[in-house]
């Protein structure tokens, strides 16, 4: 059975930062506990963005999904961007990703944001089939460009 998803508090830092530095060396980057630890504490003390996970009965977290807030200039209108979603690998396929993700949809709608938005690498399938089941619609009209301005 699995626990209630639980929105982070600024005290919930230490746990949340094991999980994101594991997601962070899913996408390649080196294990940094320290940092991940700074990042998340900030980013919940300065109330930057909204985090919700789910823990386990030890409470460690098995998984977390992070929202920032946005604008959309084109709409005139709020929106959250799902920056991060991750479920640790001995945790996945019972559930809950979708479980966070309709945490973020609940709180989206609450706060009366218009729309949600998320990327995902164009191999991680497995995500991409969670997020159209829920109604995610791929964009095919726009490009995402990035420039690195740190070396």
């Amino acid at each position: 059975m699995l626990k209630q998803v639980i929105r982070a508090q600024s005290q919930d830092a230490e746990i949340i930062s094991p999980l994101f530095d594991e997601y962070r060396r899913f996408y390649g980057y080196p294990s940094q506990p320290e940092l991940a630890l700074s990042f998340i504490s900030q980013r919940l003390k300065r109330d930057e963005s909204v985090i919700f996970y789910l823990p386990d009965e030890q409470n460690q977290a098995l998984g977390f999904v992070q929202l920032y807030p946005g604008f959309s200039s084109l709409q005139a209108a709020p929106l959250l961007i799902l920056n991060d979603i991750y479920v640790t690998q001995h945790a996945r396929c019972v559930g809950i990703g979708r479980a966070l993700l309709d945490a973020a949809l609940n709180y989206a709608k609450a706060q009366g944001i218009d729309e949600l938005i998320l990327e995902t690498q164009r191999n991680n399938v497995r995500a991409q089939a969670l997020y159209e089941s829920i109604g995610f619609v791929r964009d095919n009209e726009f490009f995402h460009y990035s420039l690195t301005l740190k070396p």
